[in-house]
Parts: structure tokens; C-alpha cells; sequence
């Protein structure tokens, strides 16, 4: 008899042995659907707010500076995002003297920042493609366009504007507004 109890408790820590070393049962899983929405944003544009001090030049003479950065940003987030940033002038003036917005040449330069995808072209890469400004949002010159991709982008550059002074200015601080506008 003794050896029978011998094999029963041979056998009960053997199986004791297996339950301690087998793995655990995995635990049932719960899973959870989880969604959120990503909702249209907007296309906005900035630009200096100024005034902007250009330099100075005698009549005849060219006045030759940067704007300052003029920024897009568009979080509209469609399946293509185009668009179109362009800029018009006042004239410029002093008492009752004018400057035409027409002698103040704009150039778009490079972008100095972008991001997003699709393509970002310049208005007027160089100054040798500087446009004369016009006088309505209707018959705005391009600065810069961007075309193809998805999402949103942003693009910021720094134009220059070159104001040929007409041989008949006379003295004085000319002001006027250039507006940038994006569409």
C-alpha cells in the first residue's frame, strides 16, 4: 500500500508541476470602433501689416526693397487644394500729389517656406519678370500659385516691389496700400 501512495503523490506533483508551468489561457479580447471626423478649414493670407518704409529716391530716381513675408495657408483639406494669390496697389500719395500704383513694380521671388504637398509656382521668380501693379482685386497681378496635392499647404515669400519715381514727384512720404488677396 505504501507504494501505491507514493505513486499517487508522484503523480499529483507532476500535474501540480504542469498547471504551475503551463501558459496561461488568454483572456477574451474587447474591441472598441473609435472614429473622429476631420472637418474643413479655411484659406487664409497674411501679409505686413506696416507701414513698410520702402527707402527714398529723388524724382527720376528707383526705390528698390522687400515687402516683407506674405504667407498662405490652407487647411481646407480637400482631395486637390488649388489656389491663387494675387495683389493690386492704390496710388500712392501725399496732400494732394499722386504716385500711379502702375510705377511700382512687384516680383514674388522664391518661396522661402512650404509645406504639403503639390506644386508651388511663383508669379515672378526673378526681377527680370517684375509686373507692374494694378489698381482692382479684378485685375490682380499673380504672386504665386499652387496647384496639385492633397490636404492643406502653406507657402510664404518675401516680394519686392521696385517704385520707378516719376521726374515730376515732388517731396514728400508718399503712402499707399498693396493688398495681397488668395483665392
Amino acid at each position: 500500500m505504501r507504494k501505491r501512495s507514493v505513486a499517487f503523490i508522484s503523480v499529483g506533483a507532476s500535474l501540480l508541476a504542469l498547471t504551475v508551468s503551463a501558459p496561461a489561457l488568454a483572456a477574451p479580447s474587447a474591441d472598441t470602433i473609435v472614429t473622429f471626423e476631420v472637418t474643413e478649414g479655411s484659406l487664409d493670407i497674411t501679409a505686413p501689416a506696416g507701414p513698410v518704409d520702402l527707402g527714398s529716391a529723388s524724382p527720376g530716381g528707383t526705390i528698390t526693397s522687400q515687402l516683407g513675408t506674405v504667407s498662405v495657408s490652407d487647411t481646407r483639406g480637400g482631395a486637390t487644394s488649388p489656389w491663387v494669390a494675387s495683389v493690386f496697389a492704390t496710388d500712392f500719395t501725399v496732400a494732394a500729389l499722386t504716385v500711379p500704383f502702375a510705377a511700382v513694380e512687384y516680383w514674388s521671388g522664391d518661396l522661402t517656406a512650404s509645406s504639403g504637398g503639390g506644386t508651388f509656382t511663383a508669379g515672378q521668380l526673378t526681377a527680370d519678370d517684375a509686373v507692374p501693379l494694378t489698381g482692382t482685386t479684378l485685375t490682380a497681378v499673380t504672386a504665386f500659385t499652387h496647384s496639385g496635392g492633397t490636404g492643406g499647404s502653406t507657402a510664404s515669400w518675401n516680394p519686392t516691389l521696385i517704385v520707378s519715381v516719376p521726374i515730376t514727384a515732388q517731396v514728400g512720404t508718399y503712402t499707399g496700400t498693396v493688398t495681397h488677396q488668395v483665392a
